[in-house]
């Protein structure tokens, strides 16, 4: 078997999923991901399996893959990067791994959302260059967290946010009853209703074409002044050049994002030199706890469906 693994966090963190990897005897080819279209291409036709992050696996790639290609193992949640109808047209499993990152990805929402009402990034780089830089900040206590996705991570979101003290409204087309009792959130009939009555809107809802661009000059105008912006998600949610000109203006207090439209950036990227914005390379989920747990999740996805001769019995293809 022939394996081409993508996933710098896959690689770079130790942990139990290595030894296991190499005991399986695979031919195993290690790339930087997330590659782009032009370098999967290069690559296809040549293995068995993909063990893959956010690299673009297009209908052209999955064609190129085949009749080689028996199946891919997604390092993560998100399915974004991957032709999913091509999948199943071309009868190809995609397996990946739900339930192994939402704590750290909820720590990693209120580390940035900390890191600009406390202004801790802006002051703290001035401090290193020999800035004595007292901003004033805001608490977060009693103000509003609007939640959009309450799925694992926003849940999780969800319950540190009424440690934190503040209030709780959300919208998600799957609403969990029990839990919103249980913690306090108020369900909102619709997004809009989120976006206009919140003072931070945390957003954890996956990329589609109902969602890509959904937060957008329109929508930006009819939230608070000085709202801020937490997006752990994907960056195509955002409409880039109307963040940048909501936070010149002011009309965003802060926007504070593990995700962007293009990753990596280039270096003139309008968000990285934004006011009020703060970027960190999606590394959300990125810790010695939830690295191995996806590691081993992707990696035993994998075995199982190899070691069946590429059989699998979940729906469509995808589990």
């Amino acid at each position: 078997m022939r394996i081409l693994l993508t996933t710098c966090s896959y690689q770079d963190t130790p942990g139990p999923h290595h030894p296991l990897m190499e005991a399986q005897g695979w031919d195993i080819v290690r790339e930087r991901g997330p590659l782009s279209e032009a370098r999967m291409l290069e690559l296809a036709g040549d293995f068995d399996a993909l063990l893959c992050g956010d690299d673009a696996i297009t209908r052209a790639v999955l064609e190129k893959s085949l009749p080689r290609l028996k199946v891919i193992s997604k390092y993560g949640i998100g399915l974004d990067k991957i032709d999913i109808p091509a999948t199943k047209e071309l009868n190809i499993p995609v397996l990946f791994t739900p339930g192994v990152n939402h704590t750290t990805v909820a720590e990693h929402t209120f580390g940035l959302l900390l890191g600009l009402t406390k202004k801790i990034v802006a002051t703290a780089a001035a401090a290193r260059n020999g800035e004595w830089l007292r901003l004033t900040g805001h608490e977060i206590w009693g103000k509003t967290l609007g939640i959009i996705g309450l799925g694992r991570i926003g849940k999780e979101v969800a319950i540190r946010a009424r440690a934190f003290g503040m209030e709780i409204i959300g919208f998600d087309p799957y609403w969990d009853e029990s839990f919103a009792a249980q913690y306090g959130v108020k369900r909102c009939a619709t997004m809009d209703e989120v976006l206009a009555g919140a003072d931070v809107v945390s957003l954890h809802c996956n990329l589609s074409a109902e969602t890509r661009g959904m937060i957008r000059a329109e929508k930006i105008a009819a939230m608070k002044d000085g709202v801020v912006i937490i997006n752990c998600a994907r960056g195509e949610i955002i409409e880039t050049a109307d963040m940048v000109e909501a936070l010149a203006s002011g009309k965003v207090g802060g926007y504070g994002a593990d995700v962007l439209d293009i990753e990596p950036p280039p270096a003139d990227h309008p968000l990285l030199t934004a006011p009020n914005c703060v970027i960190t390379p999606h590394i959300g989920s990125r810790t010695y706890e939830s690295v191995p747990r996806q590691a081993l999740k992707s990696l035993t996805n994998l075995i199982h469906v190899l070691n069946s001769e590429g059989e699998c019995n979940c729906a469509n293809g995808v589990i």
